[in-house]
């Protein structure tokens, strides 16, 4: 059976982080199963005041074989009337949209309001977060005019899964793990890697990946390294790549207090997805030190690569990082994550928990994904 899907979120030429990035992946994953796919994005995804970064935009290549149309301006209505009435002309079996902040709940919740005036189409949201991370006044309103407007929800942690039925509980819903990034290359040497990233291989590195915001808890990361554990590791290096996403000052005086000039390694600009495998395959071990989370799709890169990790115990991340097997689970205290990446390089655990990886991310497949969206979506009764 061919369906007509539309993926409403953020794709190229938006760089979007992890967004971006699974949403062309997952319109992929539904033409292999041989489904019509289109994303909508945005022509205007943020206005400046919220966007920390340097820019909103790649200079990527677009990805091969995808429809893309940027039809969403974020703060001008006119755009949400016509992109719902596009979508509701179109009329595919199954819409899918990305929710993953407040302020979006506006522009998704009209557009979603007008496609279901053609009485045909299944409604779905991939929420990513429902109770945002970092909190605004008309967080609630917005959020319960987009919950609203869709017929049923997917959530890739339980974390997130109970934030919604406080707002939706009695709509279907389904608890989907993150599928793994597939889409960044094959591994390769770690000698290859360093070699591209201009890294010494007689070093050992730890990696942090993504974009630095408080959340992410780099500064517990940084507190860690200067634990007296850590010091005994003299040829182990912090490689810390992403961009700062506020204020770098706070970081950069850490730094200088705890005297870690010399163990760190700062790639702070923007990582394109062409660079991403070199910063795992140089790796040895990925750590999170996330002080809260829902879910992270840089858990599913790592996998991908066959990267251990340290993850810390809040929203989600430990759902999909068994302690013990593939990596470690551990409070978002410094002294513990110091403990974990002891642990991991005095008993020489890499060999054994990337044997575990090899199969259990088998788990986390898109076809798998793909296959429980139909299930839901079935559940919809129009």
């Amino acid at each position: 059976m061919t369906r007509r899907v539309i993926i409403v979120g953020p794709a190229h030429p938006l760089r979007g982080g992890g967004m971006s990035t699974f949403n062309e992946r997952l319109a992929l994953a539904f033409q292999e199963a041989g489904d019509e796919v289109e994303i909508v994005s945005f022509s205007l995804q943020y206005p400046p005041f919220l966007f920390p970064g340097k820019s909103q935009y790649t200079n990527e290549p677009a990805p091969a074989g995808l429809v893309i149309k940027s039809l969403i301006n974020s703060i001008n209505p006119i755009s949400w009337v016509k992109t719902g009435n596009y979508i509701r002309r179109q009329r595919p079996d199954l819409v899918v949209f990305r929710f993953w902040l407040p302020f979006m709940g506006p522009a998704l919740g009209t557009i979603a309001r007008i496609v279901r005036r053609n009485r045909y189409s299944r409604i779905l949201a991939i929420t990513d977060n429902v109770v945002p991370h970092e909190k605004r006044p008309g967080d609630v309103p917005f959020t319960k005019y987009f919950l609203s407007a869709c017929h049923g929800f997917l959530t890739m942690s339980r974390s997130v899964q109970q934030d919604l039925l406080r707002f939706e509980p009695a709509k279907p819903n389904l608890y989907l793990p993150h599928p793994l990034y597939d889409n960044f290359g094959k591994s390769e040497p770690k000698a290859e890697a360093c070699a591209t990233l201009g890294l010494d291989p007689k070093y050992r590195y730890i990696l942090f990946f993504g974009f630095i915001r408080a959340y992410k808890g780099l500064d517990l990361l940084l507190q860690a390294m200067a634990e007296p554990a850590l010091n005994q590791l003299t040829d182990v290096k912090l490689l810390i790549a992403g961009e700062f996403y506020e204020d770098a000052a706070p970081y950069r005086d850490l730094i200088q207090k705890l005297k870690l000039q010399e163990r760190l390694i700062l790639r702070t600009d923007f990582i394109p997805n062409a660079e991403v495998r070199h910063y795992f395959c140089a790796a040895d071990l990925v750590v999170q030190p996330y002080k809260h989370a829902t879910q992270s799709g840089v858990t599913q890169v790592a996998y991908h690569f066959d990267k251990p990790m340290v993850v810390t115990n809040v929203g989600g991340l430990a759902e999909l990082v068994p302690h013990g097997e593939v990596g470690y689970v551990v409070e978002p205290q410094p002294k513990a994550i110091a403990e974990a990446i002891f642990d991991f390089y005095s008993t020489e655990k890499g060999a054994t928990f990337m044997h575990n990886i090899s199969s259990y991310k088998q788990r986390f497949s898109w076809s798998k994904f793909i296959e429980a969206v139909y299930e839901l979506a079935e559940r919809i009764k129009l």
